[in-house]
């Protein structure tokens, strides 16, 4: 049969509730899987490459492609400009590639209403507890005080939009988490609308009865 058409797979969480570690591992279980390079308009960073950390343009082509549809989704956060161009995915999608998605509920939104929506796939994480969500943060030692407290303001606008997600994950044990997270996607890759190939099967099913009337 036709290879299957590949899911755009969207993962969003507030942060400190595992979203990186999981898609990580969701990538070391399925290296097929694609991460989407987004492009910004904000300048490099040391150590950073073009195409691989993020496709650094100008504003006025990034502006340009918003306009001309070429941007799965964008915002703008900080005096840049941020967003998924649509060309790379829909390239992965029709070679049968998944194409994972570390974004918002705001770009989530956006790219279940762009033009390949119907290949969306939404997970959304949620913490235990408000409690553990700031013992992880504060346990990755990567942030000062007034950073958490900032990221945890932000925590309960992001988790008012569970939602609007095809599934939510309480991450109460990372490895039971990860563990349905994958049956997730091994499920949804069988949905029919990803399935091109089954059509023409089922024809040639019915054709081959009618032979044997």
């Amino acid at each position: 049969m036709t290879q299957r058409r590949g899911l755009l797979i969207i993962l969003s969480s507030p942060s400190g509730a595992g979203k990186s570690t999981l898609a990580r591992r969701l990538r070391d279980w399925d290296p097929s899987i694609v991460f989407s390079v987004s492009a910004t308009t904000r300048s490099p960073r040391p150590g950073e490459t073009d195409g691989v950390d993020y496709i650094f343009t100008s504003e006025s082509d990034f502006k340009a492609q918003v306009a001309a549809g070429d941007m799965l989704e964008h915002a703008h956060v900080f005096g840049n400009f941020y967003g998924s161009p649509r060309g790379p995915v829909q390239d992965a999608i029709d070679a049968g590639k998944d194409v994972l998605f570390d974004i918002d509920w705001q770009g989530a939104q956006q790219i279940r209403n762009s033009a390949l929506g119907q290949n969306t796939l939404s997970i959304f994480l949620l913490p235990p507890s408000i409690a553990e969500l700031r013992r992880r943060l504060e346990g990755r030692r990567q942030d000062d005080a007034a950073t958490i407290a900032r990221r945890m303001q932000k925590s309960w606008d992001e988790i008012s939009h569970w939602d609007g997600y095809d599934f939510v994950l309480v991450n109460d044990d990372l490895d039971a988490t990860e563990e349905r997270l994958k049956t997730i996607v091994t499920a949804t890759r069988l949905r029919r609308s990803q399935q091109p190939g089954l059509t023409g099967h089922v024809r040639s099913l019915q054709a081959e009865f009618e032979e044997r009337k």
